[in-house]
């Protein structure tokens, strides 16, 4: 069997398991999926490591025995978000040795692995630091630098930074479920890779991708990724208030949103009731489907003002030709797009993780924009291992060349001393 990927979702409202594969045509292939309810995770990060252990090993063993024969799931990609995600901007510089040689990809991770040495506030860790553009000898507004010549490399860095208590948390409730953290990546930028194409990155775009607990936002602008954040608001959220303003439990509260939720009052009927059933010896409830949508919309205005404050904040609201793509379980809401359109401006679309997808995939609903995460940490993973064998090819070259060179400068010391000697 070809390279298994394994992706893990630790959401607030689900922890899903996804296995997948590469096609011999480069497309994934989800050969199996685990789902359980997330009990012990709030707004993205975990409040209970027992019970957060507890729905990470029942995804786990669901995804393995849909598999026919034995699968031994054992290293994880896994998501990370919470509101205490932050972003900042970084240049960095690598005085090359010389001229000769070409930039490799070597020259590039050194200039990345410098960049993990920032000193960060007290209880904060670099999670991701990407490259935005890079500058050869002044030059400029290089996407790739490598093959180029020069002496002083540059980059621009959009680096995120987390909690190290939230991340320390997380790597523990995997360890604890015998697995091996292979890498964390920040939950919108596996979404990113899920449902935008190359072309979106280009023109500007931005991902919305509301989850239970969190609403996490990524803009992307000729291709390089420009800004990103989270908002302490998600789907959650707009249940309670359901909850509330209704005065119905949870459950009923959470069916309700699902089946008959609906972003905009405006374009509910004001005679559509739906009916609840009561506690024990109590009547039944009816509850009109204009007015759960008026307590949904509320809600969702308030998350969607967020993030265009979000996107102001970026400084490139007029170039954002691809406009939003609302992803994640949030997406699902009814007229969720219009709702956005209406306060943004911005053209709004639904993001699907199919972008990527083999056709052969026969898991049922993997499409759906509440498993854009999951499916964008497998396709993370893929991106990680085509570029491994390239690093160590380079380093081997790198390796054998100094090699080369040691032995000749020897055979130079070797010579001359022959030569002393004779001459003795």
């Amino acid at each position: 069997m070809s390279e298994i990927i394994v992706g893990l979702d630790i959401g607030t409202t689900k922890i899903a398991c996804f296995v997948g594969r590469k096609t011999e045509h480069g497309k994934i292939e989800i050969l199996s999926m685990g789902k359980s309810e997330s009990v012990g995770v709030s707004r993205g990060m975990v409040s209970n490591i027992e019970k957060t252990v507890q729905s990470i090993k029942a995804a786990i063993e669901e995804a393995q025995n849909r598999i026919e024969g034995s699968l031994n799931i054992k290293l994880v990609n896994v998501g990370i978000a919470g509101q205490h995600i932050s972003s900042l901007q970084h240049r960095g510089m690598l005085t090359r040795d010389n001229l000769d040689t070409e930039i490799s990809q070597l020259d590039i991770d050194s200039l990345v692995e410098d960049m993990y040495k920032l000193i960060m506030q007290p209880g904060e860790e670099i999670i991701h630091v990407l490259p935005q553009e890079y500058i050869v000898d002044s030059e400029q507004g290089i996407k790739d630098p490598i093959g180029m010549s020069g002496i002083r490399l540059e980059a621009n860095f959009h680096i995120i930074t987390g909690n190290i208590g939230a991340a320390k948390n997380i790597k523990k409730c995997v360890d604890k479920v015998d697995l091996i953290v292979d890498e964390m990546i920040l939950e919108p930028l596996a979404s990113s890779e899920a449902v935008l194409n190359e072309e979106e990155k280009e023109a500007g775009v931005v991902l919305v991708d509301i989850g239970g607990g969190t609403t996490d936002v990524a803009i992307f602008q000729d291709g390089i990724i420009r800004h990103t954040a989270v908002i302490p608001f998600g789907g959650n959220v707009i249940t309670e208030d359901i909850k509330e303003g209704c005065t119905i439990m949870s459950r009923q509260s959470e069916m309700l949103k699902v089946k008959f939720g609906s972003a905009l009052a405006s374009e509910c009927q004001d005679n559509e009731i739906v009916c609840i059933p009561g506690l024990r010896g109590r009547d039944p409830r009816e509850i009109s489907v204009r007015n759960l949508a008026s307590i949904i919309q509320a809600r969702m205005e308030e998350i969607i003002e967020h993030v265009h404050y979000e996107i102001k904040n970026s400084g490139f609201e007029k170039k954002l030709i691809g406009g939003i793509v609302v992803t994640g379980g949030g997406a699902q809401l009814k007229h969720v797009t219009q709702l956005f359109e209406y306060i943004t401006g911005m053209d709004t679309r639904i993001g699907y993780p199919n972008e990527h997808l083999a056709p052969s995939t026969k898991i049922e609903n993997i499409t759906s924009p509440m498993y854009s995460t999951g499916i964008g940490l497998v396709i993370k993973g893929f991106q990680k291992s085509a570029k491994l064998p390239v690093i160590e090819n380079e380093k081997a070259a790198k390796n054998h060349s100094t090699k080369r060179k040691g032995s000749f400068f020897e055979s130079i010391v070797n010579r001359s001393k022959a030569w002393f000697e004779e001459e003795d």
